[in-house]
């Protein structure tokens, strides 16, 4: 759907001079950003504060995806952490008996993570230890904030981190949240929280445990400790540790029953090494906590300092 100033007053009634109104506030577009399977992304402009946003508008086709809309904004309300990006406005839009959900959000000019490490890969340079230590420490810190209420992100990988000009990461996508600790009752169940996970985790971001759900167990925030241990091998290694399996067709599913290999010669410390290593451990019940994990940053980012 184009997003021209003309099409946007015929389909979406809007003045012809391409503003939009959310909120009681006018935005100008500006221009598209993204684009996905259902959902679109463009920057407008603030016509009050001159600002930059990020206007994502989700196509719901059904109840069920309205309701997914309804729930990603009430996830970005219940949250105000400098390491969440945080809601600017929200309408939904019906015509034609369909919805869009359009989520007005602040504009990162830097981009995402993930935008970043393509850059320093097309470099042939990384991302040194401070700076990956630095990073790592914002994304725990808005883990921890969700954990804390009771609810897991995911789908955290490094396009779903947008990074401020000091490096501040901001995690985003919240559509895919919910509480955190599931109890899984019986096969059905089970299955219906497996195809849930094939849907919106990412697969070469997946945890272990949501490839092949039990019939009797409890899923809970762990899955975002696997991933974000995905997220710290993406920044060591320039990218994710199952990317090449999925690329090539191989099976995500078993590659990831099996250790994680820490390409050698390694130029980072043996303690962040070791620190990888920890996270990412196919069994749920051995992942530590964002706690600890913080704990392990801070003492590593003191040592870093005193040398």
């Amino acid at each position: 759907m184009s997003y021209a100033p003309g099409r946007m007053g015929q389909t979406l009634c809007i003045c012809s001079r391409g503003s939009i109104t959310i909120d009681n506030k006018r935005y100008y577009f500006i221009q598209k950003l993204d684009e996905g399977g259902f959902s679109y992304v463009d920057l407008v402009e603030g016509v009050q504060d001159g600002r930059f946003y990020a206007l994502k508008r989700i196509l719901c086709h059904d109840r069920e995806g309205r309701q997914e809309a309804q729930t990603e904004v009430e996830m970005h309300r219940l949250f105000s952490h400098p390491n969440i990006l945080g809601l600017a406005g929200h309408t939904f839009i019906e015509r034609g008996g369909k919805s869009e959900a359009w989520i007005l959000l602040p504009y990162v000019q830097k981009g995402s993570l993930w935008s970043v490490l393509e850059k320093l890969r097309d470099k042939g340079s990384f991302m040194p230890e401070r700076r990956i230590l630095k990073v790592l420490q914002g994304i725990c810190s808005g883990l921890k904030a969700m954990h804390d209420r009771g609810y897991a992100h995911r789908d955290l990988k490094p396009t779903n981190v947008l990074l401020e000009e000091d490096d501040r990461p901001l995690l985003m996508d919240l559509g895919s949240m919910n509480r955190s600790r599931m109890e899984v009752k019986g096969t059905r169940e089970a299955m219906t929280v497996q195809d849930w996970a094939a849907q919106r985790c990412t697969i070469s971001y997946r945890a272990p445990e949501l490839f092949n759900v039990e019939s009797h167990c409890v899923i809970d925030d762990r899955t975002d400790i696997w991933s974000l241990g995905c997220v710290l091998y993406s920044m060591m290694f320039l990218e994710g540790p199952y990317d090449m399996v999925f690329q090539k067709g191989d099976s995500v599913a078993l590659a990831v029953q099996n250790p994680v290999t820490i390409p050698q010669p390694c130029s980072y410390s043996e303690s962040l090494q070791n620190l990888l290593s920890s996270i990412m451990v196919s069994n749920p019940q051995e992942r530590p906590d964002v706690n600890w994990i913080l704990d392990q940053i801070q003492d590593m980012t003191c040592s870093i300092e005193t040398i």
